[in-house]
């Protein structure tokens, strides 16, 4: 064998060793994480690892408009990962929510524009962030503006009913005005497996949503309501936003996705524009084709720890069908309140 020729062996060799002992390794270290996580011990080992694992909000010292880009599904803050494999640049809940509070705090800020790409999410964070903007605007009394990128549906829509003036992007895809709670049935699938849940319980609905069991007519009827008490209460905010009446918001609140231009038929927008032109308008609503908007940004993911998550993804887990099916599975929210798009 010619030295070329055993030198590019021994290189392909000791790639695939160093790829494989980086899969092995990160898929342990994310294992490590999990279980630190539920006492604490994760953030602590984060913390140590890098400063500032949460953002520090330093607001400019000049006049600025305040941005909130939500993008993504809106969840609680780290759902979308595990201590150092979170996603950063999606939607980060607990960032805004203090950042709305610093905004209330400073005279310099002269509003807010809220640029929106998202198929919605958790009815609980959608609502939460929903009223601090409202909290925003009696307190300050200053404008709230928003734009609509390629998606602003359901949960998306709901934070934006605290704006003032809606832009959209013309192919933007909005509405899905409703509520949904999934989770699977599959008792028939234990039962020919042979596999039975058994659950000690103080009522015949304490089960009320495991798949485990077949869901009953009365068990129907409960979480029915529980949907449409959130249904309710996301018509009487589209509403109140847009101001239109109860009852032509419900016409239009069937859980069904509007183009730009039926959005802006039916009172759902205001202004179908593109985005350089949307922000060009925006300014000047603010008075300041100028100003700046500042946005701040998540916190900081070391380059090394991302491409070891990834490579624990490629290499460590979900390398099977049954890894794969549990994953979606548990990536669902089964059983959660969602405003979301599907």
């Amino acid at each position: 064998m010619k030295a070329k020729q055993l030198i590019a062996l021994l290189a392909a060799c000791l790639i695939l060793v160093v790829t494989g002992f980086l899969g092995a390794y990160s898929a342990r270290q994310e294992r490590s994480f999990k279980e630190e996580a539920a006492t604490g011990i994760a953030e602590n080992i984060i913390s140590g690892l890098y400063p500032g694992g949460e953002t520090e909000i330093v607001l400019p010292e000049g006049d600025f408009a305040a941005r909130i880009d939500i993008v993504g599904t809106i969840q609680p803050s780290g759902s979308g990962g595990v201590g150092l494999y979170s996603t950063a640049g999606q939607y980060d809940h607990s960032l805004y929510m203090d950042f709305v509070n610093r905004l209330m705090e400073c005279e310099n800020n002269k509003g807010i524009l809220l640029y929106v790409d998202s198929p919605g999410g958790t009815v609980y964070e959608s609502d939460e962030l929903y009223l601090k903007l409202m909290e925003y605007k009696e307190k300050t009394g200053r404008p709230i503006y928003a734009y609509f990128a390629s998606t602003a549906a359901s949960g998306g829509y709901y934070i934006s009913m605290a704006s003032d003036y809606i832009y959209a992007n013309r192919n933007c895809t909005t509405g899905s005005i409703g509520v949904i709670m999934s989770y699977y049935d599959y008792h028939e699938l234990l039962e020919k497996v042979g596999v039975e849940e058994i659950d000690i319980t103080t009522g015949a609905n304490k089960t009320i949503g495991s798949g485990a069991s077949e869901t009953t007519d009365e068990q129907r009827e409960i979480l029915q309501a529980y949907v449409d008490e959130s249904y309710d209460r996301f018509v009487d905010i589209v509403a109140s936003g847009r101001g239109m009446k109860n009852k032509a918001v419900r016409k239009l609140a069937d859980g069904r996705i509007y183009t730009a231009a039926q959005a802006k038929e039916n009172g759902l927008i205001d202004e179908i524009m593109g985005e350089e032109d949307a922000m060009d308008a925006i300014a000047e609503k603010f008075g300041d084709p100028d100003i700046e908007f500042y946005s701040p940004e998540p916190a900081y993911q070391p380059p090394l720890f991302s491409f070891l998550g990834q490579m624990s993804r490629l290499f460590g887990r979900e390398n099977s069908e049954s890894d794969l099916v549990r994953s979606f599975m548990e990536r669902r929210r089964e059983g959660e309140l969602m405003y979301y798009a599907k």
